[in-house]
This record gives structure tokens, C-alpha cells and sequence, in this order.
């Protein structure tokens, strides 16, 4: 069986969180996540560079507590606009169809 489990995208994600803040190269984070492992690169954004970072969850879904008390500010993202915002279930390339997990409906 094909396992496709994502490995590794909170530590680039918290890699180019604090690398960007070093570079200077925005003036506002958002974090879509609700990944209590990144609340310590948004804590030394925030700290040392002063920066704010928004973090955005799912609507039914408060976010963590660790990621409630570090972020800047805190939105919800509504389903509906989530699922308009997504590929189809079903996708074709070069290579053949694409479907997307049943129980991500």
C-alpha cells in the first residue's frame, strides 16, 4: 500500500518562519495550522524579531492552547470557503488520475 503521510512540513514550515523573519523578508506571518510543534518558532518571531504572526485554524476547531497564547491575533477559516478553495476530488495529468482521499470529503 502507498502510504502518502506528509513527513517533515512543520519543520520546513518553522525553518522558513524564523529564516524569512531573519531575512527581513515580510512584515506579518500567518501559520495555517493548529500544530502545537510550531508555537516555538512563533513565540521567537514574535520575540526577538517583533513580528506579529496571525494563526489560522479550522472553523470548528479552537485553536490549541500552546498556539492560542503565542499567535498575534487568531482567525477561522469558515468551511464553506475552505471547500471552495479546493481541487476537485478527482484529477488528471500526464501521468494518470489523482483522487482524493474519501475520508478528506
Amino acid at each position: 500500500m502507498l502510504k502518502t503521510e506528509e513527513k517533515g512540513s512543520d519543520v520546513n514550515l518553522a525553518t522558513y518562519l524564523l529564516l524569512d523573519a531573519f531575512d527581513g523578508d515580510y512584515d506579518i506571518a500567518t501559520v495555517i495550522s493548529n500544530d502545537s510543534d510550531l508555537a516555538e518558532p512563533v513565540r521567537i518571531v514574535r520575540q526577538r524579531f517583533g513580528l506579529p504572526v496571525g494563526i489560522y485554524h479550522g472553523a470548528k476547531h479552537y485553536p490549541s492552547s500552546e498556539m492560542g497564547q503565542v499567535g498575534t491575533f487568531q482567525r477561522s477559516i469558515r468551511e464553506r470557503l475552505l471547500r471552495v478553495c479546493q481541487f476537485p476530488a478527482t484529477l488528471r495529468d500526464a501521468n494518470g488520475t489523482i483522487a482524493k482521499p474519501a475520508a478528506w470529503a
